[in-house]
């Protein structure tokens, strides 16, 4: 079907300006659909409906789900988790891998046979819009995500529509409803430079697309206001960004460190990045890793150990230039983290090429590997190469990961004092979950109320995924100007002394002034181990989309007022202590008394 740029007259009502209404193949069984679809939405008000989302993929889909559940709630819909209390479901897809778009087909199915509306969003459409799985199924393609809205209220009258086409990217500061209220997905450019034979993803986000520094900064300006205490840099490939708007990756990130605190309360984590294009800037980026308020990761993918591999794949480097990007990353950023992904199995595969993946893991030994099976997508080069047999396949993912879980890459860390910032509550429900500086992910035991704060802790065990540590202090940053800076103070690494009365510029390097940071100490009860789901508190309207959150602050003012009062009453129960003694004393020289008092008189 056409992509929708006009109004179609007819087809059982007009649209929006801008929205063409799909004319359906068969007249007389969609109308059904359509009259029974407007019986089940007919007896409430427009925009009062409940839908239910689902999201596939990459963080980049995770944000652009969090714009549409922006715009939905704000405009007065609910948003559900139960697909059966849900007047429409709304699937966001992910065309990477074969396993998700089943699981998307299965999902359609299961909304069909509920005679639920649907719309259906992301890559596989706008990649794949002839699939007979989306006939009949309102569409909206990844640019036009701001205008969910419309096709959400076109598809509850019966309509089927179908958006795709888009020259602009959409706004930044779009009202946003955040999975974590604590993290900002902020997509910095869309599509890629490449042509990896493999890759559908570009079928569906196209071209480079980048979004302006003046813009990028404007959001996270807004999102440091709104007490987001983690901005994730997201996209097809952060290296690439801003090649075609006349700018790189450098100029941007020394631009967005300059806007996040002073006291490190808010960190920033480069998305993922091909390395062909950060070899040319590897001593700016490593700079800015070892920031202090600059999570030292990052994910850099091989895909394969072999360059005969890399070349089929279209790859654009060698495992030479690989070796040089993660080599240089290391030995300039002290503590850095780097992540890979591994496709086992490309057509052409010989067993030679797989040994020399599994070598090349096993000598950097990654903290995370992304091990996946080859998957050809329709459309791609690689879908018409000759396939290495399935139970060739298998059998070298198996492989691949047991040589990744054969080596624990926290040893070590036992004993150790790390600062953590936690963000999320863990899968148990019993653990939050905290990342170092390194982003290595801690679990530690706390209430809800620790969310949003960075802490002290130690290490008490290391596990293959993740260590466990115990808060030993909570860490309340504050801001200080120049005047009130006392002779030495803490800076924002915990590891320095910041600046005595007279300096102008941290040791750091912090240029905004000084900070002060106090430490308290912290005690977990029982009772406040297992923490409360805040996520479906976290629905933000658009006109509440620049007031500042004060959460983080009220957090803080609590955990304050706590050790207050516990001093006052440490004070106390020192000020009864010294009334015992006198009391003891007192009794002790009337007896003494009363003895001598005795002997005399005998």
């Amino acid at each position: 079907m056409e992509d929708i740029e006009d109004l179609l007259v007819g087809g059982g009502g007009g649209g929006p300006p801008g929205v063409r209404l799909v004319q359906p193949k068969h007249k007389k069984k969609n109308n059904n659909i359509q009259d029974s679809l407007k019986s089940y939405t007919a007896a409430k008000i427009p925009g009062t409906q409940t839908i239910y989302m689902r999201t596939f993929g990459c963080s980049h889909n995770q944000s652009d789900s969090e714009y549409m559940a922006g715009q939905l709630s704000a405009f007065g819909y609910n948003l559900t988790e139960s697909q059966d209390e849900a007047d429409l479901w709304l699937i966001n897809t992910c065309t990477v891998k074969s396993p998700s778009q089943s699981a998307m087909d299965t999902l359609i199915s299961k909304c069909r046979s509920a005679k639920k509306p649907l719309v259906v969003a992301g890559c596989v459409p706008q990649g794949s819009r002839d699939l007979k799985e989306l006939e009949g199924v309102s569409i909206v393609g990844v640019q036009q995500i701001d205008r969910v809205v419309e096709v959400v209220e076109e598809t509850l009258k019966g309509h089927e529509v179908r958006l795709l086409t888009r020259k602009t990217l959409p706004a930044l500061d779009l009202p946003k409803v955040r999975r974590n209220k604590f993290v900002e997905i902020l997509p910095i450019n869309v599509g890629c430079l490449g042509a990896c034979t493999y890759c559908k993803t570009k079928h569906a986000r196209g071209h480079l697309g980048s979004y302006a520094v003046d813009s990028l900064v404007g959001r996270v300006r807004t999102v440091i206001a709104d007490g987001v205490k983690e901005i994730w840099l997201s996209s097809e490939d952060t290296g690439a960004y801003g090649r075609d708007i006349g700018v790189n990756l450098p100029i941007l990130l020394n631009s967005l460190v300059a806007e996040l605190p002073s006291d490190g309360s808010t960190m920033l984590r480069i998305g993922m990045t091909n390395p062909p294009y950060i070899l040319e800037h590897l001593k700016e980026i490593a700079e800015v890793l070892r920031h202090p308020s600059v999570y030292s990761f990052l994910h850099v993918p091989v895909q394969s150990g072999s360059d005969t591999i890399l070349t089929a794949m279209n790859r654009e480097y060698t495992v030479g230039e690989f070796r040089t990007v993660v080599d240089t990353l290391i030995e300039l950023v002290p503590g850095m983290q780097i992540a890979t992904d591994i496709i086992c199995g490309f057509p052409g595969e010989t067993d030679e090429d797989f040994e020399q993946t599994v070598n090349l893991i096993k000598e950097y030994q990654f903290p995370q590997v992304h091990i996946s099976q080859f998957y050809p997508r329709p459309g791609t080069p690689a879908a018409r190469m000759k396939k290495v047999p399935s139970n060739v396949v298998k059998k070298r993912s198996r492989e691949l990961t047991t040589v990744f879980e054969s080596f624990n890459p926290y040893v070590g860390m036992e004993g150790k004092i790390e600062r953590i910032w936690i963000t999320d509550i863990a899968t148990d429900g019993n653990h939050l979950v905290g990342h170092t500086k390194g982003y290595i992910q801690v679990l530690v035991v706390g209430p809800e109320t620790m969310l949003g704060i960075s802490a002290m802790v130690k290490i008490t065990s290391v596990g293959r995924w993740s260590v466990f540590g115990e808060v030993i202090e909570i860490l309340t940053e504050n801001v200080i100007s120049h005047e009130n800076c006392v002779d030495k103070i803490s800076c924002s690494n915990l590891n320095e002394t910041c600046c005595s009365k007279d300096s102008e510029t941290c040791a750091c390097g912090l240029t905004s002034g000084c900070e002060q940071t106090e430490k308290n100490n912290f005690s977990v009860s029982k009772d406040d181990r297992k923490p409360v789901d805040y996520r479906s508190q976290n629905l933000i309207g658009w006109l509440l989309r620049k007031r500042k959150d004060n959460s983080h602050r009220k957090v803080e003012n609590e955990m304050v007022s706590e050790m207050e009062e516990k001093q006052r009453t440490s004070a106390k129960l020192h000020e009864w202590a010294l009334v015992d003694k006198a009391l003891l004393v007192g009794i002790f020289m009337s007896l003494l008394t009363i003895i001598a008092v005795f002997f005399i008189w005998n």
